[in-house]
């Protein structure tokens, strides 16, 4: 494991605990290689996933019964609001990934913490429909730039031999702030910091304070920089440009398109659910913990048998087969069911997105250079299936209680085709200095 890397590497206390930049500022020269350094930046990663990207999304659903309360919210209302923050994303994922590419992701990364922490504490303050729906949409705009940059940072400190570990491990973080807010933010944190509005309070605050780690971390080696794609690609449009032209960047969308929107859809309802079947509200909230939980501890090893077995593809399509036996399970389970279905769509979850955003770096043309635009541009899609998704699905429960849970499966009918015409590259390219 990486953490056992680390230990053999033979670091003084003082010196695996600070990074470099610290230990000059203190008069302290920073002996450790950048081998090394990049085990301190995927931890970061991991923890800006976990506390920036994840939780001050994921504490929402299970905080949608007190808000709708507290606001008087309908059933439609609050799939609306859900799915809301992904329209910008439609803009700003692109942007987001591509500023990366052009200005670098540290930059990137200092501001997002701050702007997160700030629009995220603002949904605290909604007083009603319209006000929660535009503070989401203003989270909404930077929110996205998170996930893309720090995937840049792995794209230029690892190589491709690592690169699926990498992104497993920044998918772990994301799960694991999935997990931990749905797990708390109603039955734990809601209670003791008084309502929903301080929880968001809360999660503002710690957005804020992951900036400073990134100020003072190390820009990226210049020699991981380089790239087997063209070294002219120097503004945004040209990359832009450079990226639509790529074949299997289109197809990726479409999978992200029907599998993300149906996974968006399914967990933003499914507490609401359970408690419409009359289960109570710590245990509706579990399932919803079950969920990310088990996709905390799955991801790793479904991370590391796409890099063993040297084809993300097939992995993606029986994850994909997975999540949508799972959602569609929902739509007739209850009691035990309930938990089988959450198990097996969860347990791929944050599996498949790790060996997804791998497959778009590894895609012929793409690299570390284009990195963050490729997968911008990708998470499009994402946005736009993560918009419609939740209102759509949420208005079929007047027909009966399951059916949003069958339109959300049938979703991703559209990323299996997806999966199927892209073409996959087995040889992944080198993306950094080894």
């Amino acid at each position: 494991m990486f953490l056992h890397g680390m230990i053999e590497a033979e670091i003084s206390v003082r010196e695996s605990v600070l990074p470099g930049e610290w230990l000059r500022l203190i008069g302290i020269e920073d002996p450790r290689p950048e081998t090394h350094y990049k085990w301190y930046l995927l931890v970061l990663g991991m923890l800006t996933n976990t506390l920036v990207s994840a939780a001050p999304s994921m504490c929402l659903p299970v905080l949608f019964a007190e808000i709708a309360a507290d606001l008087d919210l309908s059933l439609v209302q609050i799939g609306f609001v859900w799915g809301i923050s992904a329209l910008p994303g439609v803009i700003t994922i692109l942007i987001g990934g591509a500023i990366g590419d052009r200005f670098g992701p540290k930059r990137i990364l200092i501001l997002t913490c701050l702007l997160v922490g700030f629009i995220g504490a603002l949904r605290g303050t909604a007083n009603g429909f319209v006000s929660l729906t535009v503070a989401m949409l203003l989270f909404g705009v930077f929110s996205p730039f998170t996930t893309m940059n720090v995937l840049k940072v792995c794209g230029t400190w690892f190589p491709s031999s690592q690169l699926g570990f990498a992104s497993g491990v920044l998918s772990m973080g994301m799960a694991l702030g999935f997990l931990l807010s749905s797990m708390f933010s109603a039955t734990f944190l809601s209670p003791v910091l008084g309502g929903w509005r301080n929880v968001l309070y809360f999660y503002g605050l710690l957005s804020l304070i992951l900036a400073v780690p990134w100020y003072f971390s190390r820009p990226a080696p210049r020699a991981s920089l380089s790239s087997a794609v063209p070294t002219s690609a120097t503004s945004l449009m040209q990359n832009l440009r450079y990226v639509a032209r790529i074949r299997n960047i289109w197809l990726y969308g479409l999978v992200i398109f029907g599998i993300g929107g149906c996974v968006q859809g399914a967990l933003g309802y499914l507490p609401l659910h359970l408690r419409g079947l009359g289960w109570p509200d710590a245990t509706a909230d579990g399932a919803l913990a079950a969920f990310h939980f088990i996709s905390m501890v799955c991801v790793i090893p479904i991370a590391l048998l796409s890099d063993r077995l040297r084809t993300r593809k097939k992995v993606l399509i029986v994850a994909g087969l997975m999540i949508a036996l799972g959602v569609g399970l929902l739509s007739v389970a209850d009691g035990v069911l309930v938990w089988a279905a959450v198990i097996t769509a969860g347990m791929v979850r944050d599996g498949f997105m790790a060996v997804f955003i791998t497959s778009i770096i590894e895609t012929d043309g793409v690299g570390a250079a284009y990195a963050g635009t490729a997968t911008g541009m990708v998470m499009v899609f994402s946005s736009v299936g993560s918009l419609v998704a939740p209102p759509i699905g949420n208005s079929l429960a007047s027909i009966t209680p399951g059916s949003p849970f069958l339109f959300w499966a049938a979703l991703t009918v559209v990323g299996f085709a997806g999966l199927l015409l892209a073409a996959e590259r087995k040889a992944s390219p080198v993306l950094v200095n080894q």
